[in-house]
């Protein structure tokens, strides 16, 4: 069986295989691990189109993945349109092999994929699970939570897919998984131990942190290894906290990571859509709400720090292994029709006042699932088996 499905993924990746002695993305070494083939010249399969496609999307049925949350089931929560979950992306230029859940179960045997980072990153983990758990029987897989780690378990391939909360990636007073919400947020620049630990072994780690470094434009900076969150802090501008977190990261990766046998990737900014007037709605107050159809302007781009992401930008660059940008912004930003809007569960419930209007307390952060996450996982897949010469693209 594992011969059969290895050679099915060769057969369906035929038109993409490498050329004899190409190497991989821009190191010139080989093909790197999990690579089957190349995406083709030119191909940036962050830039292109959404387009309809009710025959092919969703991959999934809400009330059919037991993963999840109800934060994210818009159904469940009386959403009364599903369009949303009907648009596929359309890389410009170029087209890819389709997401195949037993090919990536194959490929990932033996093996451990651990996405590490804030709730959207999560939303993508369990959009992953959802594509994926159907090709496994149901005794045959399990999935659990214990602290900031969350494992699902694929028992016949002996493969995990993992997810760790945090959401600064670096140790911060939001650490805690469920109660997370706190006023005045400080981080340790560093030591990373206290999270970098649960990050060892895996063959695959999937990093995102964008959301969290915004809210404010300073973060308050723990120096040293001292527990004591009180003392020794200092004030550092939000897009400069992040660049020495991420420098952080990446010098672990250098220590840590076997480019032999192992991938890094890192998920760029996920956007909101809490301002209509930046699509061009005069409606005053208007933000995600009742919003169902993506932005056709291939132009816009809202809210998202540009500051932001020519930092992470400039600091992987700097990594001495290989770390596969996913560029998830642009795609998204243009899906202002997939957000929780108000179909999920509340933290609390909505005052009268709020109720009388709904776009006060409409989420316009977080996705629908099934939904724009799906089409994140499809770019990861793509980046995972399917590289490109330039992994920064």
């Amino acid at each position: 069986m594992k011969v059969l499905a290895v050679l099915a993924l060769v057969a369906a990746a035929a038109p993409f295989l490498r050329a004899a002695g190409q190497g991989g993305e821009g190191d010139g070494a080989g093909p790197l691990p999990f690579a089957v083939g190349a995406a083709p010249a030119g191909c940036d399969i962050g830039q292109g189109e959404w387009v309809r496609d009710e025959a092919a999307r969703p991959w999934y049925q809400e009330w059919e993945c037991p993963y999840i949350q109800p934060q994210l089931t818009c159904q469940a929560h009386g959403r009364p349109d599903k369009g949303y979950q009907n648009w596929r992306w359309q890389p410009r230029g170029c087209s890819l092999p389709s997401f195949n859940a037993t090919m990536m179960l194959e490929m990932l045997r033996g093996k451990r994929m651990l996405f590490v980072g804030d709730s959207l990153n999560r939303g993508q983990y369990v959009s992953l699970l959802c594509l994926l758990h159907r090709a496994i029987p149901d005794g045959a897989k399990s999935f659990e939570t214990v602290d900031s780690l969350s494992i699902f378990r694929a028992k016949d391939y002996d493969a995990t897919i993992e997810f760790y909360w945090a959401p600064m990636l670096a140790e911060s007073n939001s650490d805690d998984a469920v109660v997370h919400r706190v006023d005045d947020r400080v981080i340790r620049g560093a030591p990373m131990d206290k999270h970098s630990r649960f990050w060892q072994g895996a063959h695959i780690l999937v990093f995102n942190s964008y959301l969290w470094w915004t809210a404010e434009d300073k973060i308050k900076i723990l120096r040293g290894a001292d527990n004591d969150l009180s003392k020794d802090i200092v004030e550092m501008k939000a897009a400069e906290a992040y660049r020495l977190v991420l420098y952080q990261v990446v010098r672990w990766l250098e220590r840590n990571a076997d480019p032999k046998n192992s991938r890094a990737f890192f998920v760029t900014a996920s956007p909101t859509h809490t301002d209509s007037a930046a699509w061009g709605d005069e409606a005053e107050g208007g933000n995600c709400y009742n919003q169902t159809t993506p932005i056709g302007d291939a132009s816009y781009w809202g809210s998202t720090s540009r500051e932001m992401l020519r930092v992470t930008e400039e600091v992987l660059a700097t990594s001495r292994v290989p770390v596969g940008v996913v560029n998830i912004t642009q795609l998204s930003e243009y899906r202002r029709d997939g957000h929780t809007q108000t179909y999920k569960k509340q933290w609390s419930e909505p005052t009268p006042e709020q109720r009388a209007d709904p776009r006060s307390y409409a989420d316009c952060t977080h996705w629908c699932l099934p939904g724009v996450p799906d089409t994140w996982n499809e770019l990861l897949y793509w980046k995972l088996f399917f590289p490109s010469n330039d992994q920064a693209l």
